[in-house]
């Protein structure tokens, strides 16, 4: 989806079923009778419900539904550069860009402010973040620091087959990088990456290596080189080619 507009249509929330009450009594029976025409006067008497039935909690799947779309084009804009770094956009009318309202967009420039991609402006809205060179640096730094070990245990510990696995996402890279596709590029390497580390079976460092990948500025880089690294990685590990493994890892992480 682009900055021309958000797609209107939203899922139908399936209704919410109803629990049944422990311990009720047969239908018809004298006791439910009893039990229907007491509920019903404590329900006129206290209101729409009653302490030991509590009200169905509102479940807000439409706006959910927005709101991902509306962070999915916000992604996407800013890894185009759609959305200047340094520029200053309010929710209201990045709300009539998507043909949406101003909420669904606020709500995913919050989640964008935690990752970074965006800083909020009190009283008009929020800056896209500008990374100077250092910054980008200095998070290629931390991600070798995360990845690279990973990758050199598993180079050790798996049998040469086991990569084989990873060669259809790593050549998706370089299909998409012929293409220019910026946004698609940065989908396609955290896929890449994400299997990649994935192999070492640590959920939560998958998720914080993730994280770090969003925040790379791929308009900066060579998506072909990058890429081109991918395969060139899988053919080391593949070969179990030391040397060469250590040289793709560096050149990868020094230029992405």
């Amino acid at each position: 989806m682009g900055m021309t507009g958000v797609e209107r249509t939203r899922p139908r929330a399936a209704p919410l079923a109803v629990p049944e009450q422990r311990g009720a009594a047969s239908p018809g029976s004298p006791a439910s009778a009893a039990s229907s025409d007491s509920s019903a006067s404590a329900g006129r008497s206290r209101g729409d419900h009653t302490h030991s039935e509590p009200p169905a909690p509102r479940v807000a799947v439409e706006r959910t539904s927005v709101r991902g779309q509306v962070l999915d084009a916000l992604r996407a804009a800013l890894l185009s550069g759609e959305l200047t770094p340094g520029e200053v956009y309010s929710a209201p009318l990045l709300g009539e860009r998507f043909g949406v309202s101003a909420t669904p967009v606020r709500e995913a420039m919050q989640l964008l402010a935690r990752e970074g991609a965006v800083e909020v402006v009190p009283n008009r809205g929020f800056r896209v973040t500008e990374r100077s060179a250092r910054e980008l640096a200095e998070l290629a730094e931390v991600r070798a620091l995360i990845e690279v070990p990973v990758v050199l245990r598993l180079a050790r510990a798996l049998p040469a087959g086991r990569w084989a696995a990873l060669r259809p996402a790593a050549e998706e890279t370089v299909t998409v990088a012929a293409r220019a596709d910026v946004a698609r590029y940065a989908e396609a390497d955290r896929a890449f990456h994400r299997a990649l580390l994935g192999l070492g079976g640590n959920e939560q460092l998958v998720r914080v290596a993730d994280d770090l990948r969003r925040r790379v500025v791929w308009s900066a880089c060579d998506l072909a080189a990058d890429a081109g690294q991918h395969v060139a990685l899988l053919d080391a590990l593949e070969s179990q080619d030391v040397p060469s493994l250590h040289h793709v890892l560096d050149a990868h992480y020094h230029a992405s």
